[in-house]
């Protein structure tokens, strides 16, 4: 089944700049081969359901194999099964209508 993901993850523990945490988990990610967006708070994930929730728990291991006691992620998940639709897909409805 295919995923569109909004993906926020925190790793506590490890002080106030979470970037080099970030840009690890943005290459787990990269590594699955996943179609992301990146953005201010997070990021946007679309693929199989399968794969793109290996991918958020590998982001956990290597974010605690970085040295982070503790790590909390927010996800909102939407699925569809009337069509294919694409991040760029809902982007562009949006943009069509203002």
């Amino acid at each position: 089944m295919k995923v569109m993901i909004d993906l926020c993850v925190v790793p506590l523990g490890v002080g106030v700049s979470l970037s080099p945490y970030i840009a690890a988990c943005q290459k787990v990610l990269e590594e699955a081969g996943l179609k992301t967006a990146l953005h201010s708070y997070g990021t946007n994930i679309e693929g199989e359901w399968d794969e793109v929730f290996a991918a958020v728990k590998r982001c956990h291991e290597v974010i605690h194999q970085m040295g982070a006691p503790r790590v909390t992620t927010t996800i909102k998940v939407g699925t569809r099964t009337d069509r294919l639709q694409s991040m760029e897909d809902k982007i562009n409805s949006v943009k069509a209508k203002m």
